[in-house]
């Protein structure tokens, strides 16, 4: 139970309504009717804010009985409004005894690590350049007038038809990468503008749902390479990760498919198929379940600017084909990309690390070009931007060296390579968890 706090003359109504708590209390709160969190030593009790919680429910369960203080700084670049939120929630405080994070983790790294974030705060590097994201958006808009003109100009022959592909589907990886900013509140200082601006780009430039992206999304940050807790690293028993999992599917002979070869057919059912069937069909029917009608409208203005654009050469089921075309070669440059940071990292169970060690034992970066940074969205630095995620990506090669210092300094490895053997990664790390499987499945 909660200690009520000291009551003594001369102190506050407040000061004796509060009660204090211990991390044992805090941490039987962290069931799915009963959550509680930690952000800067207050508790708070989430249970049924959450779901109206912008970033989805999910994202606060996770982090139900634990300290979540850097997490909540790391997603809100507005404290103070948010922070009207948690007001209401408030039920105490941890007792003055108990440390301010929870099961070990380092307050020395923590501390350092928020050093870090100040002094990044100080150097303005959370404040965007708007003509950068400007000359973005520009040059997708202009790859869309382009494919169009292609078709226009020179007809629909197969020359022509497969050029106008690959430039529509380079303009939707980049609306990918677009998207991504605006979703992260990155560009502008009101969340209110990077909000519709993530709706339009998301919607209307790629037929998506931005309330979708920020459900799914937001937990992959807030636990990533975490089982049951990052969206994206469940693959429904399609591929088996790491190395705790495939030994228990091993130990447990499961075999859903023949995992010790899912780095061939990696290539069968990973990169063709994600974007142009399963994100396809579960961003539709996720906005028709929950009844989002709003990204539902603007995914339909996508659906009728793309179908009306390209019907008259085409035809309907020309235009079905072409459209599924695109999304098939948007996929593979999507999953190479996302991949080739976190698929080759530490994927396991809960640890409780700290905010800075956890982001570092599951992300990686690839080295800093004019090609690399525009081809990843700048997603080359994925270890800052999981650190800083609502940093604008044009200053995360300037908190770069700080991040290796701090990184040098506790002994954790900073991981930088260059692109291909990033991409060849993925393969290296498939075989090796398939080949850990098909060792517990015959042995043991």
């Amino acid at each position: 139970m909660g200690k009520g706090g000291n009551q003594g003359e001369g102190t506050t109504e407040r000061e004796v309504a509060i009660p204090t708590f211990s991390w044992e209390e805090i941490q039987k709160h962290n069931l799915r009717t009963d959550q509680w969190l930690v952000v800067d030593r207050k508790v708070y009790n989430v249970t049924t804010w959450s779901k109206r919680h912008p970033g989805g429910h999910r994202v606060i369960a996770h982090y139900a009985g634990e300290d979540a203080t850097d997490a909540f700084r790391a997603f809100h670049p507005d404290l103070d409004f948010v922070r009207k939120f948690l007001k209401p929630l408030l039920v105490g405080e941890l007792a003055p005894e108990m440390p301010s994070l929870d099961r070990g983790k380092s307050s020395q790294i923590t501390e350092d690590f928020r050093t870090l974030r100040k002094v990044a705060e100080d150097m303005n590097l959370f404040k965007a350049n708007h003509l950068f994201f400007f000359l973005l958006l520009s040059h997708i808009v202009v790859m869309e007038i382009v494919s169009w003109f292609i078709i226009f100009y020179f007809g629909n022959g197969w020359i022509p038809t497969l050029l106008t592909a690959f430039v529509l589907a380079t303009s939707q990886a980049q609306a990918g990468w677009l998207q991504h900013d605006y979703g992260h509140l990155s560009v502008y200082k009101k969340p209110m503008w990077n909000h519709i601006v993530h709706k339009f780009v998301i919607g209307h430039l790629k037929g998506a749902s931005a309330n979708w992206w920020n459900h799914r999304h937001f937990q992959h940050h807030a636990k990533p390479n975490i089982f049951h807790k990052d969206p994206d690293i469940k693959m429904l028993h399609v591929f088996v990760l790491g190395e705790w999992q495939p030994l228990e599917y091993g130990k447990k002979k499961l075999k859903y498919l023949p995992y010790n070869h899912q780095h061939e057919y990696f290539f069968l059912i990973g990169p063709p198929l994600l974007i142009p069937m399963y994100f396809q069909y579960q961003i539709i029917m996720t906005m028709i379940v929950r009844r989002d009608w709003v990204d539902l409208a603007w995914a339909i203005s996508y659906y009728l600017r793309f179908f009306f654009t390209y019907i008259p050469f085409y035809g309907i089921l020309g235009s079905l084909v072409f459209l599924n075309f695109i999304r098939f070669l948007e996929s593979h440059w999507f999953v190479w990309v996302t991949q080739m940071n976190h698929l080759v990292m530490e994927i396991d169970l809960e640890h409780y690390r700290d905010w800075f060690s956890s982001q570092l034992a599951a992300t990686c970066n690839v080295e800093q070009s004019f090609f690399n940074d525009w081809f990843s969205g700048h997603l080359n630095f994925q270890i800052e931007h999981h650190l800083f995620p609502t940093m604008p990506r044009h200053n995360l090669h300037k908190i770069a060296p700080l991040v290796k210092s701090l990184c040098t300094k506790h002994g954790i490895e900073y991981q930088e390579k260059p692109l291909l053997r990033a991409l060849k990664d993925i393969i290296s790390s498939l075989r090796k968890s398939g080949q850990l499987w098909l060792d517990a499945y015959l042995h043991k």
